[in-house]
């Protein structure tokens, strides 16, 4: 994997110090870029989409790309805060305005699509979002599914915020379980569950403190209905779903890619979508298919 045209840099936000990389060519201000949203679980980071980068910039012209690290993850600084979409939204819209300074086309894997989502509500009075691409987002049942914010803070004060939450990530941080849990719900194919994904899982999960994020997610505080949130989407956006799609929750398991992708076309104002080899990570275990679909679409935006 070559990374050469990749560049480390930092900001501050809120006090926090906070980490992304940027690669390509960003000396035009006329061209946009590309905000790669991760999704959040055990070990992930912004290191997540380094084959993705590593393949786009091989492409004809690729648009420079924005990868953050969110707050509570990665090389970020890591509170002890119960994180919401909200939370990350407001924090990718300081990225844009303050750091990157133009237009983006958003990228966004899994049950992150709610923090893009955010992104789109808070920048609605700018320019900033040029298109959205979401790679596998949660069934359309799910994502359409008022949370219980009850429910959400007694699993977070109760059981994810205590000591039996440090030795359950504990546990969780283990490259037995990571590799089992990868082959049985994120990867068609489980070969590809390889060294490389484990050691940066295992490596990405190393300061305890990264559970705050990973918690957050598993409390369910991304949960809502944000149907009317997607109906609102003017920005021209993609829609990428695995040939082997499958859901965590028992809520979809019932639901083809086919299915599930026609309720989200249903819902958006301009959407279009893609149906690739893969399952449920598909910029990493399918990633030439997957930039191949996303070079065409952001050349469709930028023209």
């Amino acid at each position: 994997m070559n990374l050469a045209d990749t560049a480390v840099k930092f900001y501050t936000w809120k006090d926090y110090r906070l980490v992304y990389e940027v690669s390509g060519n960003e000396t035009s201000s006329d061209t946009p870029g590309l905000l790669l949203i991760y999704p959040i679980g055990v070990g992930l980071s912004r290191c997540f989409w380094h084959p993705f980068i590593a393949s786009y910039l091989t492409t004809e012209n690729p648009l420079p790309v924005y990868n953050p690290d969110l707050l509570g993850c990665g090389a970020n600084d890591l509170p002890r805060l119960a994180y919401y979409p909200e939370d990350w939204g407001a924090q990718l819209q300081y990225f844009l305005e303050t750091v990157v300074k133009k237009p983006v086309i958003v990228i966004t894997q899994g049950a992150s699509a709610p923090v893009a989502f955010s992104l789109v509500e808070k920048c609605s009075q700018s320019n900033l979002i040029k298109g959205l691409i979401f790679a596998g987002p949660p069934a359309w049942k799910l994502i359409s599914k008022k949370g219980n914010s009850l429910q959400q803070k007694l699993l977070w004060n109760l059981l994810f915020d205590t000591p039996f939450g440090a030795a359950f990530y504990r546990y969780a941080r283990r490259r037995k379980f990571l590799k089992s849990f990868s082959e049985r719900q994120l990867f068609a194919n489980r070969n590809d569950v390889d060294d490389r994904w484990l050691d940066t899982l295992e490596k990405g999960a190393a300061d305890l403190q990264t559970r705050h994020a990973v918690f957050s997610f598993l409390a369910g505080f991304w949960i809502d209905d944000y149907s009317d949130v997607i109906s609102s989407i003017s920005q021209p956006t993609l829609v990428i779903f695995g040939d082997r799609a499958s859901s965590i929750s028992s809520t979809g398991a019932t639901e083809t890619p086919e299915e599930r992708l026609a309720l989200y076309l249903k819902h958006l104002p301009n959407g279009q979508g893609k149906i690739i080899p893969g399952r449920n990570v598909l910029p990493y275990e399918s990633t030439a298919d997957f930039v191949g679909v996303v070079s065409d679409f952001v050349r469709q935006i930028v023209k």
